[in-house]
């Protein structure tokens, strides 16, 4: 089976054909194409290629499934005997993407 290694939004991903992978936010529509041209390494089959740092003329393509945001994370400060606590929530944006095609 045919796998790669992709790199988008500062990150690392391992895909292969047919995986729904969750990406930091990328812009574009439901239903739109996306190729990724930062492949750091395409494997399979007894067979592997590793870029220094990009394989060239290597690409992923995907299509976006949805544009959401994760469950919310909390962020608590407390100092002890001093009275002093903060509570602050965040939901990171995020988009989850139908790999379609890997190419070397």
């Amino acid at each position: 089976m045919k796998y790669a290694v992709i790199r988008t939004g500062g990150k690392q991903y391992r895909v292969s054909e047919g995986d729904l992978v969750k990406v930091e936010k990328l812009p574009g529509a439901v239903g739109e194409q996306i190729t990724f041209a930062a492949v750091l390494f395409v494997g399979g089959n007894g067979e592997a290629k590793i870029g220094a740092p990009l394989v060239e003329n290597a690409k992923v393509t995907g299509e976006i499934v949805s544009q959401a945001r994760a469950k919310k994370i909390l962020v608590f400060k407390k100092k002890r005997r001093k009275s002093y606590s903060r509570q602050h929530g965040h939901r990171q944006y995020q988009t989850t993407l139908k790999i379609t095609g890997i190419e070397a």
